[in-house]
């Protein structure tokens, strides 16, 4: 683990030192960024994030949790402080984000690891657990149970609409992206959660979200814009229940409701149906919320996550 360098957190986003450690992991392209919460003596819970979030996501619910839990928040690639991959390196996101995954425990030479995923970040921990099964001692999944099962009419008329789009993001700068306004783009971010987010997660999540431009008052967006198109590589019914399969840590999954909106929505039944045949312990729970009731009503979801930590 190195520290940060001339980290924009420092800068921008206000946060006071005292409550977590930022960090960054040396990867092949770059770094890795985190944001460490609790006790470093501690091998700590691995959180992972939804698709064009970042670690801030988990910002209103780590401070419910006991003051003895470790928990390590991360920007996975291209998303928050994170390095963006390669030009043109097309973002997987789900095989990549066992990867990148696969090589921060590597780096930290975790024997076991604990995972914590909300929506993308869930699905990245569910393949993990899949893949190694017998080096995972719980996932807590946040309102998905898999990675998300599309028709495969769908996909096969999109594809090639997001290649060309890849490929224009691919030979764009940083001299082309738009720049806003603080408060112009914390409105562009709520309404593109389409009310899943309040303002106040919007802000939360710019924290890590957006830079400065050399214009004075102005900022873009810090993701890597190659992640709007990520619809390649998407998993049939077929496979995630062969890899559903396969998992036999504790299993935790807290769906909202409404939360995810979802092509096929009755696989997330059949995914956890499976889950549960060989899960070492499972537990299912429904709250009230947004896809992103963990940011904007932590209290809900907490208290389920502490009660399964007594495991």
């Amino acid at each position: 683990m190195e520290p940060a360098k001339n980290n924009p957190v420092d800068n921008v986003n206000g946060y006071n030192k005292e409550d977590t450690t930022e960090v960054q992991i040396p990867m092949p392209w770059g770094y890795i960024n985190g944001k460490w919460w609790g006790p470093k003596e501690f091998q700590p819970i691995v959180a992972l994030h939804g698709h064009q979030d970042n670690a801030g996501s988990f910002d209103t619910l780590m401070p419910l949790m006991p003051d003895d839990i470790s928990i390590l928040c991360l920007d996975m690639p291209g998303h928050g402080l994170s390095s963006h991959y390669p030009k043109n390196q097309f973002y997987y996101v789900y095989y990549d984000g066992v990867i990148f995954l696969r090589k921060v425990i590597k780096y930290f030479k975790w024997e076991k690891v604990k995972l914590l995923g909300h929506s993308l970040g869930g699905a990245i921990a569910f393949l993990y657990a899949a893949s190694y099964p017998d080096e995972v001692e719980f996932i807590i999944s946040l309102d998905i149970a898999s990675p998300n099962v599309r028709h495969v009419a769908k996909t096969t008329a999109i594809t090639g609409t997001c290649i060309d789009k890849f490929l224009k993001y691919e030979s764009s700068t940083l001299d082309d992206a738009p720049n806003y306004e603080y408060n112009e783009m914390i409105d562009i971010v709520e309404k593109a959660y389409d009310g899943s987010i309040t303002k106040e997660g919007a802000e939360i999540l710019m924290k890590r979200g957006m830079q400065p431009t050399y214009t004075k008052g102005k900022y873009y967006f810090s993701r890597d814009p190659k992640l709007k198109v990520s619809i390649l590589g998407m998993f049939s019914l077929d496979l995630v229940l062969a890899y559903a399969s396969r998992i036999k840590c504790a299993y935790l999954n807290i769906r909202a409701i409404p939360g995810l909106k979802l092509d096929q929505p009755e696989t997330y039944q059949q995914v956890l149906d499976v889950i549960k045949l060989t899960a070492r312990k499972f537990e299912y729970h429904e709250v009230k919320g947004t896809h992103h009731v963990h940011l904007i009503e932590p209290e809900k979801v907490a208290p389920i996550i502490i009660k399964f930590l007594e495991i």
